[in-house]
């Protein structure tokens, strides 16, 4: 009788699974709903330590901006880690160029004499920010029409007040979100409508204001004209979240070792009566096995070193 295998290749762990293997190396047993809600947070935790290890290349996805006529800063989607490789694309088809935009950091920017000048995007500058919204006491003080805005055409909108807004970002009303360029007193200017994805709407009188602090790029010069140039990118995203019991982790199979044993370290350092010695061994195992998944998930193609020559003459 000749042996078969099974002809699948679909192995992973849901949530239950996960948490009850990690309770297990930490010599516990997953009793409680508690037990699961702690796992989840420390879980959550545990994922945003890894986007701090470096780079995980499943959640490399790519992306592209359209730029428009003086727009100058373009928000990027919420759970945006970093930008990795980035190119200014002109035209489509067979007549498609895409020419390298270099990355600058804040101080360089800042130092632009004239952020307003416009031409071929040739230098960003990424504001890495939280993508986190804040509630405000602010209130729109008039009625919006749903009426389209860009940088070339832009709007102006009065609010109850401006205090706490900074010099320019984003806002949300209802379900859209605006994006200014300056205040004036209860007014905000240079208002884009309908950043980011998000729906053209109509707004009342008193609709409340909530900020946004959003990823951007920033491009130097901005563009001189609209739908010529494309941004386009490789970003960094998030880890989503952990879900409920039965659904899995956004992790490739070969991270599953490492989830569950950083999943039993972290829970071994907040419930009772785990041995001191035992915690130290499931680090060691953690490290081990975030390792040799992480050093199997990296880029192979081969990479070559040209030494540059310099020559000064006195």
């Amino acid at each position: 009788m000749v042996d078969k295998t099974s002809g699948t290749s679909t192995f992973n762990l849901d949530l239950n699974n996960l948490v009850e293997d990690a309770f297990e190396r930490c010599g516990q047993e997953l009793r409680t709903g508690y037990d699961l809600k702690t796992a989840r947070r420390s879980l959550n935790i545990m994922t945003a330590e890894w986007a701090n290890r470096g780079l995980n290349l499943w959640t490399v996805e790519p992306g592209q901006i359209t730029m428009y006529q003086n727009q100058i800063m373009y928000p990027l989607p919420v759970d945006t880690v970093d930008l990795l490789d980035m190119v200014t694309r002109t035209q489509t088809g067979q007549n498609q160029q895409d020419i390298n935009i270099s990355r600058i950091s804040e101080s360089t920017y800042i130092t632009i004499p004239n952020k307003n000048a416009t031409g071929r995007p040739i230098q960003v500058w990424i504001n890495r920010q939280s993508g986190q919204e804040n509630p405000t006491d602010i209130l729109l003080a008039e009625t919006l029409t749903a009426t389209a805005s860009t940088a070339a055409n832009p709007q102006t909108i009065t609010l109850s007040s401006t205090v706490g807004l900074a010099q320019f970002g984003f806002i949300r009303i209802g379900v859209e979100t605006i994006q200014y360029g300056g205040v004036s007193g209860n007014t905000i200017t240079g208002c884009i409508r309908a950043v980011n994805n998000t729906a053209l709407t109509s707004h009342a009188i008193s609709d409340k204001i909530y900020v946004q602090n959003l990823p951007t790029v920033n491009v130097w010069p901005a563009p001189e004209q609209s739908d010529w140039y494309t941004f386009v990118y490789y970003r960094l995203r998030r880890i989503q979240d952990a879900g409920t019991g039965v659904t899995v982790e956004d992790i490739p199979f070969r991270f599953i070792p490492a989830m569950v044993a950083g999943l039993a370290y972290y829970l071994s350092n907040k419930l009772p009566m785990v041995d001191p010695t035992r915690i130290q061994m499931l680090k060691a195992d953690y490290e081990q096995q975030f390792q040799l998944a992480a050093d199997e998930d990296r880029e192979k193609a081969s990479v070559r070193f040209v030494p540059r020559e310099m020559f000064y003459h006195g």
